[in-house]
């Protein structure tokens, strides 16, 4: 199998992914810190 992406893109889309996953426990962990304290 050839790969068709370059891999420079494989290393941006890694790292988009591991940055939107890491805002989204993020916000997750401020909801539920928020939740815990009323």
């Amino acid at each position: 199998m050839e790969d068709k992406f370059p891999r420079a893109l494989w290393v941006r889309l890694i790292i988009y992914v591991a940055v939107g996953h890491l805002f989204a426990a993020f916000i997750y962990l401020l909801f539920t810190l928020g939740a815990q304290n009323q």
